[in-house]
């Protein structure tokens, strides 16, 4: 698989990275299988994925046992990342809250570190911004982690470009973490992917796919489990579901001219967006990991990109 720069780390990983999240909670929790989770995991490693994505309130800890698991004896081969500064409260309706103390920060990197099976995590984000603590506090806290060898790098997940450069400019920022697809940019329009340009730190979308939506892979509205986060999500509702399929048919026409899957027309895309972009589309299937995988090879031309550019906005809200 083609190679792009962590940030200014100096390291490479697989232009394409694994989200592991779906394997726990979120998406069809009625299908988990950890046996077939952790085949798909080492299913990616033997695919050039070297750059996997979890946290620990995936599942309540739960995704990182299974990463943990999957990694036995492999652990050297991939760059690892996970989060901390959110705390499941209910975990059947994942129903959750920040705390970024540093207190909190230091007893979840341990639980992490020992669910992960691993003396180190390359990259640790923090996953929320809690508004009841100084973000210099909790990011002081995180450095104190890199400077103990616990953890290598520091990335943020969903902030705004204020933040991101009041922790950079007190510990270097190695990666954002943000939602960025073909129906989702508010990172382009915030300004976070061209500060994380601009800054020498990676961009990294989750949900490059819409959840699904934009690869074509979900059947229709009232299709999801009750757990599903897509159940109650608006995007997927009866009332936006065929406008949004505007979106999936001018994905699909690209998809054609290329002999391509939709899933790797919407991952080429959000990679196009800068060669600091690190996609982690995630799944729990072999055969998407390989549809996923396969779109590290798509060259999207400048009238592949002025279309997808010129797709219609969607309706519905991310969250």
């Amino acid at each position: 698989m083609r190679q792009r720069e962590l940030g200014a780390t100096g390291h490479e990983v697989g232009a394409i990275g694994l989200g592991c999240m779906g394997m726990s909670w979120g998406y069809d929790e009625g299908k988990r299988d950890d046996a077939v989770s952790a085949a798909v995991i080492r299913e990616a490693i033997d695919s050039g994925v070297t750059f996997l994505d979890t946290a620990d309130v995936y599942g309540d800890g739960h995704n990182e046992r299974l990463v943990g698991g999957a990694l036995a004896g492999r652990r050297d081969e991939v760059v690892l990342a996970t989060k901390c500064g959110l705390v499941v409260d209910d975990l059947a309706t994942r129903s959750m809250h920040r705390d970024g103390s540093p207190e909190r920060i230091r007893a979840a990197v341990e639980a992490s570190l020992r669910r992960l099976g691993t003396e180190h995590i390359d990259l640790y984000y923090l996953h929320r911004v809690d508004p009841e603590v100084p973000l210099a506090d909790t990011w002081g806290a995180l450095a104190e982690l890199v400077e103990q060898g616990k953890v290598r790098w520091l990335g943020l997940s969903e902030v705004d470009t204020e933040q991101a450069a009041a922790a950079h400019a007190q510990h270097p920022v190695t990666a954002i973490q943000s939602e960025l697809s073909l129906w989702t940019a508010d990172a382009v329009e915030n300004g976070v992917l061209d500060w994380c340009f601009a800054n020498g730190a990676a961009f990294v979308p989750f949900a490059p796919l819409g959840r699904g939506f934009l690869a074509g892979a979900v059947g229709g509205p009232g299709d999801f489990e009750s757990s599903d986060f897509r159940s109650t999500n608006s995007r997927f509702a009866a009332e936006a579901w065929e406008h949004n399929r505007r979106i999936v048919d001018v994905i699909e026409r690209v998809a054609a001219r290329h002999g391509a899957t939709g899933a790797q027309i919407a991952i080429a895309w959000t990679a196009s967006r800068g060669p600091h972009v690190l996609p982690i589309p995630g799944t729990k299937r072999s055969t998407y990991l390989r549809d996923n995988v396969g779109a590290a090879d798509v060259e999207l031309t400048a009238v592949d990109l002025a279309e997808l550019d010129a797709v219609p906005a969607p309706v519905g809200t991310r969250y």
